[in-house]
């Protein structure tokens, strides 16, 4: 019985390696796409949203089987509890992909007339956090995952430069204030993403802790 229940645990393991690299996908893809005003690629995006929502299900199918099947000890209950937990950060990273895909299909009609440099910085500064908190889960290293949680403070910080930019362009200039606007929410987007991240390596850390004698 405890050699399926490590079967299914490792299966668990590979298809939160592939949610994660479909939600790094879709956010490197949106990003760029909104950078070159990629239209087409941002309704591809917005389409393959669909595909991190079943494979969300999937884990969580996965979850609750483990957790019927035996009664999972301390140390598994805590690597299914951070599954279940990750997974919906993970989806909500790919809404927020689809959310940006759909403002860029928005301001594909016309050429960027605001600076958006601090949005490439903080676009860079999110994915690497996103990346460093996938990394942390594939190696269970809890260090790396402390690191993320230490970066958003960076991301926090161009998120607040950014949108005071962006209100002081809709206060002086009205033909610029849609367009300023949709940059708004594009930042919004930016910095939840960096909060799923955090969140991630969060859960990462309360699943490894045990193996490496912490008391939480």
């Amino acid at each position: 019985m405890r050699s399926k229940f490590d079967e299914q645990l490792r299966e668990l393991n590979s298809e939160m390696i592939v949610m994660s690299i479909m939600i790094e996908k879709a956010i490197q893809e949106a990003i760029d796409a909104l950078f070159t005003q990629n239209v087409e690629k941002a309704r591809a995006i917005m389409q393959e949203d669909d595909q991190v929502d079943q494979e969300q299900k999937k884990i969580e199918n996965i979850c609750f089987q483990l957790l019927i099947q035996q009664q999972p000890v301390a140390r598994d209950l805590r690597t299914i509890t951070a599954a279940m937990k990750m997974v919906t950060d993970m989806e909500r990273i790919g809404d927020q992909a689809a959310d940006i895909s759909e403002l860029t299909i928005q301001m594909a009609e016309s050429p960027y007339r605001l600076k958006i440099d601090n949005i490439k910085k903080m676009a860079v500064e999110t994915m690497t956090m996103l990346m460093q908190a996938v990394e942390a889960y594939v190696e269970q290293d809890m260090f790396k995952a402390k690191e993320v949680i230490d970066h958003d403070d960076v991301v926090d910080e161009l998120f607040v430069q950014v949108k005071s930019e962006l209100i002081e362009v809709m206060q002086k200039n009205t033909d610029y204030e849609e367009h300023a606007a949709d940059l708004l929410m594009v930042n919004k987007y930016l910095e939840r993403i960096g909060d799923h991240a955090t969140n991630i390596a969060e859960w990462v850390i309360f699943s490894i802790d045990d193996h490496m004698g912490g008391n939480r």
